[in-house]
């Protein structure tokens, strides 16, 4: 057969795939004049064109529908949980089904004593896990000290939360110093009640905002007992403290506890408190997929701190009754011009904080009994300001009453903590007692 002149049919064929595709092949003259097949580029071009804009055109619809549709669950999302907000927030005051107000509650709270070493601050932990251990989440009590970590007052605060109730060993003051020391074991029989898994105890210098700072992250709310005053007197003075006295004369412009101790910690609870807002606020950002600034910008209601009216009063600030001491001098004002000072820094500058002042009278464990109701009084205004500092000023009405208050710690201790939960004295300074007798102070 002659291949160039008669049409054959050839068949290519592929090692993977069993037929591509056939052809037809013919070699005559008249097919190499044959013209080729004409083509439109420009038609294939505008074909091309149209399909890629409708292409387009639909991918534009798609993500304009996917963003409908985001905008649509992300509203939804906060509609859902502003409206869980605002239930939570309402659930207290508007039940319907229950007219009985719900009370203030210290369940799952971080409580923190400031000053837990002292009498009153010891008593003050023990009451408040012999009380509430079972409902509070945390006692943290803070062991203020001076220039350097100190054992100074563990042991009252040791024996008052119980810890040395349990089985137990004392070496003799003979033996070596590994052996002389107290060791006692938790017996579940006696201490099953003292709740002390909920106690913890930290070293702070009150007069170090970073201490501070660090010691008040997280708590919920705190009771202010710390002072540098035995009575009325500096404990450089009452006790002859060595730590103390060596602050006062070297660095005198550090500051006192009454005052920048004070104020340290409540920076301290406010810096806590925003904290809680803006964790509040990325939670809600991230419920709902947007920044926490809009998120807070959308809305006040799921953002706000708004105290719960179950949550405790968020700080109590232990003072004295101005009837209490007579005035002593120190190098930084009058004893009772101090703890006036004291006051109106919870009262006037920190007011996004719950507070009561409460102005103790003066301790007496000896011809006081303890149990007894607790009374209270509104405070008395009985400050002047001299040179641009407030000062006590004793009027001579108090004076021809010859009368003084007076408490016994422990209830004084009970007071305190109480305090966190009575609404009726929240945001009031008031003068609280169980007795009045006649003043010691001429």
């Amino acid at each position: 057969v002659n291949a160039f002149t008669q049409p054959s049919q050839f068949v290519v064929r592929s090692a993977c795939r069993p037929l591509l595709y056939t052809t037809s092949l013919s070699a005559t003259p008249s097919d190499e004049n044959e013209p080729l097949p004409e083509f439109d580029d420009n038609e294939a071009e505008d074909r091309n064109d149209d399909e890629a804009d409708k292409f387009l055109e639909k991918a534009q619809q798609l993500r304009e529908q996917i963003r409908q549709m985001e905008s649509q669950i992300g509203e939804d999302r906060r509609a859902r949980y502003v409206e869980k907000m605002e239930n939570d927030n309402n659930a207290d005051d508007e039940d319907d089904d229950d007219d009985t107000p719900k009370k203030k509650s210290l369940k799952g709270k971080r409580v923190l004593i400031l000053g837990a070493n002292g009498r009153l601050g010891s008593m003050i932990t023990r009451y408040l896990l012999r009380t509430y251990g079972s409902e509070i989440k945390e006692a943290v009590a803070a062991v203020h000290f001076v220039g350097q970590a100190t054992t100074r007052g563990y042991g009252r605060l040791s024996y008052e939360v119980g810890a040395e109730d349990g089985v137990g060993t004392i070496g003799a003051a003979w033996s070596s110093e590994e052996d002389r020391n107290a060791n006692f074991q938790f017996d579940p029989e006696t201490m099953g009640g003292y709740h002390l898994n909920k106690l913890r105890i930290v070293e702070v210098e009150l007069l170090d905002p970073v201490q501070v700072q660090t010691i008040t992250e997280d708590v919920d709310a705190i009771i202010y007992c710390a002072t540098d005053f035995d009575g009325n007197r500096p404990k450089a003075v009452a006790s002859l403290n060595a730590a103390f006295l060596f602050r006062a004369i070297a660095n005198p412009t550090k500051g006192r506890v009454e005052i920048e101790g004070l104020r340290n910690c409540l920076e301290g609870l406010t810096a806590t408190v925003n904290d809680q807002k803006w964790k509040e606020q990325r939670r809600m950002a991230k419920y709902v997929g947007e920044s926490a600034a809009e998120v807070a910008a959308a809305s006040n209601t799921a953002t706000s701190t708004k105290k719960k009216s179950t949550d405790p009063t968020q700080f109590v600030l232990v003072s004295t009754c101005p009837d209490a001491f007579s005035n002593f001098e120190t190098p930084f004002g009058e004893f009772n011009g101090m703890k006036r000072q004291g006051e109106k820094i919870v009262l006037d500058e920190f007011p996004s904080l719950s507070y009561s002042v409460l102005q103790m009278g003066k301790f007496d464990d000896n011809f006081v009994e303890e149990g007894q109701e607790l009374q209270f009084a509104d405070a008395e205004e009985d400050t002047i300001v001299v040179d641009g500092v407030i000062c006590a000023a004793r009027t001579e009405e108090n004076v021809k009453k010859a009368e003084q208050k007076r408490i016994n710690r422990r209830d004084a201790a009970r007071a305190a903590v109480d305090a966190l939960l009575n609404e009726d004295i929240e945001g009031k300074k008031v003068q609280v007692y169980t007795k009045v007798g006649v003043t010691d102070i001429w």
